[in-house]
């Protein structure tokens, strides 16, 4: 199975813009379950100096500097990745011995510092964009999360609670929208759903992980699907002491198998964010998202 993603970012400025720093994140992560086979990136106007690297957490990032004046700057990235389904399966085979754990036990093993418990508990901690939980959002994850009882399937109960008690809704936050306001109005889009996921379920003392990638569309019934008509998307990730790291996605009620591609991940939206940048120049600006994602 193979999948072609184009991911396509363009800034239109108000007024001329005398140069740009950007860092791009838009080259998908090599996995046990995927493999990228081509990745490419176009730049307009062409970019003065570009350097690629892997960040702390390991996600592939282009450094570009455009030196030209100009009104708009396209990103264009297009990557070809291979899903495996060996590991696919050995995936679901471990998901079978995982639903044994229990939520005291997964706390238990937490306490011996092994190196990759050391590692996950980087993602136990409040980051930039999410603050410590309260007692309410707290208390709302407890209603799954319960000592005796199986971790993966407490967290798959509370990934369904998600879906059921919160609307998706276009519009109706950004980046400032504390987790908080998203919990109260119990609406938002797939980043909101997994933001309040990682703070819950910190809160209650798990290592979560914000996974940012894609996810294929279905068009509906006698409906051609559209160019674009994809989206970036965002899951939350467990850590189970033991047996790793398992995904879960609040906005479909699923377990990401081979549908979802993975394009890095962090503590927050903040740590792989598609393109950030810093510009020299005056006025507004305005940004167009386009994402395809296609089965070959």
């Amino acid at each position: 199975m193979i999948y072609t993603i184009y991911h396509s970012t363009r800034f239109v400025y108000q007024h001329e813009v005398g140069f740009s720093h950007n860092l791009i994140r838009l080259q998908p992560r090599d996995t046990e379950i995927q493999k990228v086979l081509n990745f490419d990136l176009t730049i307009e106007p062409l970019a003065a100096e570009i350097e690629s690297y892997d960040d702390f957490f390991g996600n592939h990032l282009h450094h570009l500097l455009v030196r030209e004046p100009h009104t708009i700057l396209s990103v264009a990235a297009q990557s070809r990745v291979e899903i495996n389904f060996n590991s696919l399966e050995r995936l679901q085979e471990n998901t079978q011995r995982v639903i044994a754990l229990t939520f005291a036990q997964a706390q238990e093993r937490m306490m011996f510092l092994t190196p990759e418990i050391i590692e996950a508990k980087q993602f136990l901690l409040k980051s930039p964009l999410l603050p410590i939980a309260s007692v309410e959002i707290v208390t709302y994850a407890l209603e799954s999360i319960k000592p005796e009882r199986s971790l993966y399937e407490g967290v798959r109960e509370f990934m369904g609670r998600i879906f059921t008690d919160f609307s998706f809704v276009s519009g109706f936050s950004d980046l400032s929208t504390p987790v908080e306001t998203v919990f109260t109005e119990k609406k938002g889009v797939c980043q909101d759903f997994a933001h309040f996921a990682l703070t819950a379920l910190r809160g209650v003392g798990l290592c979560v992980r914000y996974m940012s990638g894609y996810i294929e569309t279905t068009p509906s019934e006698g409906s051609e699907k559209l160019f674009g008509s994809d989206a970036s998307h965002a899951w939350f990730s467990v850590f189970f002491p033991g047996f790793g790291w398992f995904d879960f996605d609040p906005t479909n009620n699923m377990a990401p198998l081979d549908q979802h591609i993975l394009l890095g991940f962090g503590r927050d939206y903040g740590d792989i964010s598609p393109m950030q940048g810093v510009v020299s120049g005056s006025g507004s600006s305005h940004l167009g998202v386009m994402v395809d994602v296609s089965l070959e």
